[in-house]
């Protein structure tokens, strides 16, 4: 299953850098050759020409929206109502959105997260709660990688 990665976040954020540093990581790990790994600061429009082939894209980033170190696996859907013209950054959906709306179709999405606790400016240095859930989350994209008709991801 062609898979593209995608780790997002801002290297310069302490925590933030979660999604990067996560890429960073699988893109040395020896994947299999079906798997294309990548890391940006943001999502952009531009990124919707690297989604149109691919049958599977799994995004990589850190959440203030969940507990610090707990780590989230959930599916995503393109949402159509977050379709506009604001193309400076994206959210994951509003990206499969475009792909959708301009290509017909979207690939199958996930979205793997973590909780952070810093936003500190600090170039690529984790808290060690964020340390520890970016263990986690190279676990959850293995399972996603290995298993290609995972229907419930959550675990």
């Amino acid at each position: 299953m062609r898979t593209l990665i995608i780790g997002y976040g801002s290297p310069i954020r302490g925590d933030d850098a979660l999604g990067p540093l996560a890429a960073d990581r699988l893109g040395s790990a020896d994947l299999p050759d079906h798997v294309q790994v990548i890391s940006r600061h943001i999502l952009t429009a531009e990124l919707v020409a690297d989604l149109v082939d691919k049958e599977r894209v799994i995004f990589l980033d850190a959440s203030v929206d969940a507990e610090p170190g707990e780590v989230r696996c959930r599916r995503l859907e393109p949402d159509s109502e977050a379709v506009s013209t604001m193309a400076h950054f994206l959210d994951p959906r509003e990206l499969l959105a475009w792909c959708q709306t301009l290509y017909g179709r979207a690939p199958e999405s996930y979205l793997v997260s973590a909780g952070i606790s810093s936003l500190d400016y600090a170039s690529y240095q984790l808290t060690p709660i964020a340390e520890s859930a970016l263990e986690r989350m190279l676990e959850a994209v293995d399972r996603l990688v290995a298993e290609p008709n995972l229907e419930t991801v959550d675990r």
